[in-house]
């Protein structure tokens, strides 16, 4: 349904984009996970059409958005990180506006409309002005204006970012069945939880450029079997107490030690070590491999950072 090739943005002398190759299937929710500023939105907005790239191809259902690709965008719908809602509207004027911007009008729109506002569960709120929404009602209202044509591709850009925990939770269910029903999914986020349950394939990306993609088991498998042992206390690099075999060290900084262990019976023999050396140990977390562990290895920084 969607296949880029060596897509790239630059912006003066930063590469925002740098050279990114993917496909997602009918369907399927592909997700970008990634810190802010990795180049997620850069992409969503070339692959929208909002941007044209400085260099790649990307093809839309069989068409090429070279020119601005009227016809690929008119079977999309764009989700942006931003609200893009009109405050002094109602939630229902403004999913009209939106509605008859994708060609909709008459009974059309106004069934349409209440589709979505009752799938988002909006309806009793419908004729209120936006700008007396919450953030999360806001964020729902902001997802019907992209879903009220029924488009076959949905572009989400970082959908429940800032909601509460309800307010995403049901915006997950929708973008769920949405996938369900055959609507093709790109989602970015930085939320390690929502790409873990939400995603069937997952591309980790930092600095504009893909670092691997592939299943959450297939990029689990990429840190190996081992688990991630972090220790704080009071301990210096330059006077660190001898590992057991099978145990390594990840790095060290500030009182803190990121160990890579094959067993967790090699835990306790290191503890000892520490406690014998007269070392005080603050804490022990003991991480089996996820996602966090893999963005770790391949861009060597924490997600959050």
């Amino acid at each position: 349904m969607i296949e880029v090739n060596g897509l790239r943005k630059y912006f003066g002398n930063v590469k925002a984009v740098d050279g990114l190759s993917f496909g997602v299937k009918e369907g399927e929710i592909f997700g970008f996970l990634g810190p802010n500023g990795a180049g997620k939105t850069t992409t969503i907005s070339m692959l929208s059409g909002l941007l044209r790239p400085d260099a790649g191809t990307i093809t839309i259902a069989g068409m090429e958005m070279s020119g601005g690709g009227g016809k690929a965008r008119s079977i999309m719908g764009i989700v942006p990180q931003e609200i893009a809602l009109y405050e002094e509207l109602s939630g229902r004027e403004n999913l009209h506006f939106w509605g008859s911007l994708y060609g909709l009008s008459g009974a059309r729109l106004r069934e349409e409309t209440d589709r979505v506002l009752d799938m988002v569960e909006l309806s009793d709120r419908a004729d209120d002005p936006v700008g007396k929404y919450s953030g999360g009602m806001k964020r729902r209202i902001n997802l019907c204006a992209g879903l009220i044509h029924r488009p076959q591709i949905i572009l989400l850009d970082e959908p429940t970012l800032g909601i509460d925990p309800q307010a995403r939770i049901r915006i997950l269910d929708i973008v769920r069945k949405e996938a369900e029903s055959g609507t093709t999914v790109i989602y970015t986020t930085h939320y390690l939880e929502e790409a873990e349950s939400l995603c069937k394939r997952i591309a980790i990306i930092d600095q504009g450029r893909i670092h691997a993609e592939g299943t959450l088991a297939e990029l689990v498998k990429l840190v190996g079997e081992e688990d991630i042992v972090t220790i704080t206390g009071d301990f210096r690099a330059d006077a660190f107490p001898a590992l057991p075999e099978g145990t390594r060290i990840d790095r060290i900084a500030d009182g803190t030690a990121r160990l890579v262990v094959r067993d967790h019976g090699a835990v306790g023999s290191m503890l000892s070590g520490f406690f014998s050396s007269g070392l005080r140990v603050d804490t022990v977390a003991i991480s089996e491999p996820n996602l966090q562990g893999v963005f770790l290895k391949l861009t060597g920084k924490e997600l959050r950072d």
